[in-house]
């Protein structure tokens, strides 16, 4: 493994996008607690997932319990779940980084970009938590499909933005490490453009009939 075994929280992580994360974060060698408001369903879902990759880094916990057992806390729940499940376990955010996967999809038309009065869903939750809680926007962008295919590379680099530089540049080594390529896309209030862009990706994923259309930064080779 790359770096630093870190102690990681992903909320929400019985779902697509959340357990595809969890996986690749184990796979990289660091202790993932699989949080879920069912201890039992997440229990059950970080034991498929080891037997998967072969380890036992992973177990399954209720989202407080989770997220307490964490240095890291990765949020991947439905928008429509991000205030009230971040409410739940915000006493267990003080002190760490919460890295925030939403975009602000709105039932039924996801492929069209219905951004919050504020402009940024995840920068709404750093003014609702503070300043004890770092929070980073990153993986808005990426296919949980592809986060599966162990084997294959995802194809699709993330945004990630927090007022914080140490912890964008801790994520950014984090995405590395599990075979994403992390880019410093600045302030947490530039995480519209990736938030905006979730809706975009399904219109696309729609029209072109495939399954994990992402973005690439150009120009950053040399």
């Amino acid at each position: 493994m790359n770096g630093e075994q870190r102690n990681i929280a992903v909320i929400g992580g019985t779902g697509a996008e959340g357990s595809g994360i969890a996986l690749r974060l184990a796979k990289a060698g660091h202790r993932i607690a699989i949080g879920s408001r069912d201890s039992i369903k997440a229990a059950s879902v970080a034991a498929e997932l080891n037997a998967i990759i072969g380890t036992e880094l992973m177990i399954g916990l209720e989202n407080k319990a989770a997220a307490a057992s964490a240095e890291i806390v990765i949020l991947t729940v439905p928008y429509a779940a991000q205030v009230a499940t971040v409410e739940d376990i915000r006493a267990a955010l003080a002190g760490k980084i919460l890295v925030d996967a939403t975009a602000p999809l709105v039932p039924p038309r996801v492929s069209r970009v219905q951004l919050p009065a504020g402009g940024s869903a995840v920068a709404a939750l750093q003014t609702l938590l503070g300043e004890e809680v770092r929070v980073v926007s990153a993986l808005q962008n990426v296919s949980a499909v592809k986060l599966h295919r162990l084997g294959e590379d995802v194809g699709c680099d993330v945004l990630v933005c927090a007022d914080d530089e140490g912890a964008r540049e801790t994520i950014i080594d984090l995405m590395t490490g599990i075979g994403l390529r992390g880019i410093d896309a600045g302030p947490l209030c530039n995480s519209t453009a990736a938030e905006a862009l979730t809706s975009v990706l399904i219109w696309i994923n729609r029209k072109y009939k495939v399954p994990g259309a992402g973005i690439r930064i150009t120009g950053l080779e040399g």
